[in-house]
């Protein structure tokens, strides 16, 4: 499914247009429609206990309602071996599929201290 980026990707701010694509439960791709970029992304909560409000600011860009039930991803360094690999909870891809919009959510690492930048993935494995 193809989505509109409503806020600049970190590090991508020239990606304005994303298409997700479902490799199986846990992996997906999130792929740029304007240049060969290519994100892996997986589904946080298949890993652990994985909870945070969308500040009011994204639920707008979002045009999320009350009762909105978005996808949640995070992004995924891929390492070789996989047990290598690290995910970023701090900043999740959060989708409205209904609308088609998409936009990564910044936390407060302050607020969610229990979530990291950088975490391994064979802490969760």
């Amino acid at each position: 499914m193809k989505f509109s980026v409503k806020t600049p990707i970190l590090g991508f701010e020239h990606i304005k247009n994303v298409e997700l694509e479902e490799i199986d439960d846990f992996f997906y791709k999130l792929k740029s429609c304007e240049d060969e970029t290519v994100f892996v992304l997986v589904n946080p909560f298949l890993l652990r206990d994985y909870d945070f409000v969308v500040p009011k600011y994204f639920k707008n860009l979002l045009d999320l309602k009350k009762d909105a039930k978005p996808l949640v991803y995070n992004v995924m360094i891929v390492a070789n071996p996989i047990k290598e690999s690290v995910i970023n909870f701090l900043a999740p891809f959060v989708f409205n599929q209904e609308k088609g919009f998409v936009t990564q959510v910044l936390l407060d690492a302050s607020r969610y201290k229990e979530y990291g930048l950088a975490q391994s993935i064979s802490d969760f494995l």
